[in-house]
């Protein structure tokens, strides 16, 4: 379970774009002793008002460190962090832009002989406005980046270069997500421990790194946060999913001790959950949630009883392996299983139901195919792709996840996304450019639900769920 927090300094590797006078900038590039000298031979000056947007090549976790020689008077400056190159030059308040979790858009000021770090927050690149009309000497300007590391159980050996890039961005994902010692939803914003969110996240950080505490620690951070009768983020199926992730972690890892801890709570809530499901099968639940996409929608409820008998089946076997009772699991399935599961467009919700009874009929399983990536969900991608290698075939799932994911690689992305839809691809910008004329911009001119626009975040570790399904099917 030895694991850290690796710390390293990254320089920048490309200028996007810059205006106003800025001499030698080249040399913003070059490695030099993280130290302020009273003589720098290697400067970068920046004479009078200007504007510097920096690319340092791959999304981070992180700060910048700005090293100053000198000034000729006070230099005023504004910084803004972006996921992509638009959200760097993007107003507060303007397509879902904030400051939301991290600081990521402030004001401050730079200072003679001065080596200061600033902000913390998910980003690639960085824009610096010098809003005074002053000479500014510069030594450098780096990312300070702060990502998990430990020594793996699994990573892809295959050939296939397209999946290997698929994997590695995956990694990267959620290890950028797991460096705080809790496991976060996302870097730039949900620096949260969402645990219905988390089933793809940690159970893609145990495949790759094993049993590790900053697991443990995240589940048992939100379990303490809820004593029962609360459901844990204020919603009933993430309490579900919160059985499933301890179970499912117990059955990769062995780790008895840890969750022999858990076992009082487990089944405490599992006889509050008893309580709210009618005899008839009907959930009496005081809210429903999946996702976003299918709030409010036809398919929800059917999702969140396919989430409710995986956390039956579940709590069963741990509970009955450690000597519990597990009465009231069982009733409560019993009841979940008296309503069939109708599931009309949310491949998702489909997946869950495969999860859930084990088989589709071919109309089921036909849903899941059509359209290809099209429908695919970023935190639901290991059940979707899971579920079509097991009722259409490896081969076809494998394709679907190239094209999903390689769609967000090929216009840039070096972590995988919040959530992405096929159909934002048509006349769109890569996130490494400024739109051209007549092209959407993919950060700012979509996203919906809570991640409208820049709001939407580019490292979210539910989207590395994709490990899994690799592990299992491609090793």
């Amino acid at each position: 379970m030895k694991s850290q927090t690796k710390k390293e300094h990254l320089l920048p590797c490309r200028i996007v774009k810059s205006e106003g006078e800025i001499i030698a900038a080249e040399n913003l590039f070059h490695e030099k002793p993280l130290q302020i000298g009273l003589m720098e031979p290697e400067l970068t000056t920046v004479n009078g008002k200007a504007y510097i947007i920096l690319d340092y090549g791959k999304e981070i976790c992180g700060s910048a460190r700005i090293l100053t020689f000198t000034m000729s008077g006070p230099c005023r400056i504004r910084l803004r962090f972006g996921e992509s190159v638009s959200e760097t030059s993007a107003e507060l308040g303007e397509k879902g832009a904030c400051n939301d979790h991290a600081l990521r858009d402030i004001h401050t000021s730079l200072e003679n002989y001065s080596d200061m770090t600033f902000c913390h927050t998910g980003f690639r690149f960085l824009r610096i406005d010098f809003l005074d009309d002053v000479v500014v000497n510069i030594k450098s300007i780096l990312a300070v980046s702060e990502i998990f590391e430990a020594p793996v159980v699994y990573e892809y050996k295959g050939g296939d270069k397209r999946i290997a890039e698929i994997f590695e961005t995956a990694k990267r994902t959620v290890s950028l997500c797991a460096q705080s010692g809790y496991i976060w939803d996302g870097i730039k914003r949900d620096r949260l421990v969402w645990i219905g969110d988390m089933y793809p996240e940690t159970m893609s950080f145990t495949t790759i790194y094993g049993r590790q505490l900053i697991t443990e620690r995240s589940l048992d951070f939100v379990k303490d946060q809820t004593p029962l009768p609360g459901w844990m983020n204020g919603f009933p199926s993430y309490s579900m999913w919160w059985v499933i992730i301890c179970a499912d972690y117990y059955k990769k890892t062995g780790c008895k001790d840890y969750i022999e801890q858990q076992l009082d709570y487990m089944e405490g809530l599992m006889a509050q959950m008893n309580g709210c499901v009618s005899d008839d099968g009907t959930m009496n639940y005081p809210m429903y949630f999946v996702d976003w996409p299918t709030h409010d929608q036809p398919d929800e409820l059917a999702g969140v009883r396919a989430i409710n008998i995986m956390a039956c089946k579940r709590a069963i076997d741990v509970l009955g392996e450690f000597g519990r009772s597990t009465e009231a699991t069982k009733e409560l399935l019993a009841k979940l299983l008296r309503v069939e599961m109708n599931v009309k467009t949310a491949k998702q919700v489909m997946a869950l139901k495969y999860f859930a009874n084990g088989e589709l009929s071919k109309d089921e399983a036909a849903m899941l195919v059509e359209g290809g990536a099209k429908g695919l969900s970023t935190f639901m991608s290991y059940f979707i792709l899971k579920a079509i290698a097991e009722t259409s075939g490896v081969d076809i799932a494998v394709n679907i996840m190239k094209e999903y994911y390689g769609a967000m690689l090929d216009r840039g992305a070096t972590t995988f996304f919040e959530d992405f839809n096929m159909e934002w691809l048509e006349g769109s910008s890569r996130i490494d450019e400024l739109p051209k004329e007549g092209e959407k911009d993919l950060h700012g001119d979509y996203g919906a639900f809570c991640y409208v626009g820049f709001r939407h975040s580019f490292c979210h570790g539910w989207s590395a769920g994709v490990i899994m399904f690799i592990e299992e099917y491609l090793k």
